[in-house]
């Protein structure tokens, strides 16, 4: 077929019509045929593939997950990148982000949306309280940042106790030492843990959709500001209960490794419950404008 000949050497699947996030561990990605194609090596019971040989569709996701024990070759990342399919690597069940090459987005929108609210100090408010909305189950009164981080800060003490109560665990309130992490309790250490994994997830979904990490609407200072705001949607829901079920395991098994439980734990929750395609769907509904609109 001649190059150019009715625009197909540029056509590109728009990201919105793509299946999603797909991942990959235990294998090699590589190139073959003008797609993409995975040689799945010894699985696990947490892989979705068994061993074999498989094409990869190369427009049909948004981005793939390379996941611990996988290798890619130098053709594949040429083809992903002329797709515009973004490619992070991960590590188990995407509990942690290692490195995301910059996704080339077909669309700019949801990111200059994103700038133009946090710009606009009311609207920095509003999107804040919104976020707060979907913690709390309602929306509070209140346009003061300080206000409604001290109104969050009181029932996160409320929420730690609960949940100890239903893990049955000893709690003794949120502290350790950063410059010593190793020296805090063990509900402590696993709460580290399990936040570094769901923050982890958070980063996947904001590379995803080509947001702006470092603006955030509640957390400000941080580089990853607007990780942190989507990894604490799921604080309630995901991050304490893992990290308080690993935290009671360790207690009773006290030769096993309470970062390598809560990981562990952290990251079969987040497939299980398909934690990163709702952390993109969050992100969509938190920045995109009505169709009509666009």
């Amino acid at each position: 077929m001649l190059k150019g000949r009715l625009g197909l050497d540029s056509a590109k699947v728009p990201h919105r019509d793509r299946a999603g996030l797909l991942y990959l561990a235990r294998g090699a990605l590589t190139a073959r045929d003008g797609t993409l194609a995975f040689l799945q090596g010894q699985a696990t019971a947490a892989d979705a593939l068994t061993p074999g040989d498989y094409a990869i569709p190369l427009q049909g996701v948004s981005m793939v997950l390379l996941g611990p024990g996988s290798t890619v070759s130098h053709d594949a990342l040429r083809l992903l990148a002329y797709a515009r399919t973004a490619l992070a690597a991960v590590g188990e069940d995407g509990g942690r982000l290692y490195t995301a090459p910059p996704l080339i987005p077909d669309r700019s929108g949801l990111a200059r949306r994103q700038a133009g609210l946090w710009a606009d100090e009311a609207k920095r408010i509003d999107v804040a309280r919104r976020m707060y909305a979907w913690r709390l189950g309602k929306v509070l009164p209140h346009r003061s940042l300080d206000v409604l981080r001290g109104i969050e800060g009181a029932r996160m003490k409320e929420s730690y106790r609960l949940h100890a109560q239903r893990a049955r665990i000893e709690w003794r309130g949120r502290r350790y030492d950063r410059a010593d992490p190793g020296s805090a309790d063990l509900p402590n250490q696993a709460l580290n843990h399990a936040s570094s994994a769901v923050e982890g997830a958070a980063a996947i979904a904001v590379a995803a959709t080509a947001t702006i990490p470092q603006l955030g609407f509640i957390h400000e200072d941080p580089g990853q500001s607007f990780v942190l705001d989507i990894a604490d949607l799921h604080r309630d829901t995901l991050t304490i209960p893992c990290a308080f079920r690993a935290a009671k395991r360790v207690a009773e098994r006290p030769n096993e490794n309470i970062e390598r439980v809560t990981r562990r734990l952290t990251g079969e929750a987040l497939a299980r419950e398909h934690v990163i395609p709702a952390m993109i769907e969050r992100i969509k509904a938190l920045f995109e404008k009505p169709s009509a609109e666009e």
